[in-house]
């Protein structure tokens, strides 16, 4: 019994704090090319906005999956991709048009309806 409680534990609470893996410069790249908008958040994370961000950003890219890009990048596990961006502070957010060009970038905690209102003025429905 102890082991069937334990198990549901652990699985209830990996549920609940899953998080996007980290990509890296090949994942932005191709999600740049890939003619859909994206959002790169730049963070790491034991950053605390950072984790608050984290489930907001994972229901994001599964609702959006097919129409806009949601990538997460942990900075401190690849501390040169925030300088090719030019990250200064964590979180930053930086929103790709459909041509992979730069159209906005946030520092700090972004919650669900700015991303989502930046994604419909990028063309997203």
């Amino acid at each position: 019994m102890r082991i069937v409680l334990t198990l549901l534990c652990l699985l209830l609470t990996s549920s609940a704090f899953a998080e996007l893996p980290s990509g890296n410069q090949f994942t932005i790249q191709a999600a740049l090319a890939s003619g859909k908008p994206t959002l790169v958040d730049f963070g790491a994370r034991s950053c605390i906005p950072c984790k608050k961000m984290a489930p907001i950003l994972e229901q994001l890219e599964k609702e959006y999956k097919g129409r806009a890009n949601v990538i997460f990048v942990d900075v401190w596990q690849d501390n040169k991709i925030g300088g090719n961006y030019r990250v200064q502070m964590i979180p930053t957010q930086i929103f790709f048009d459909d041509n992979g060009k730069e159209s906005g970038r946030h520092i700090g905690f972004l919650d669900r309806q700015p991303i989502i209102d930046t994604f419909k003025k990028l063309g997203v429905k």
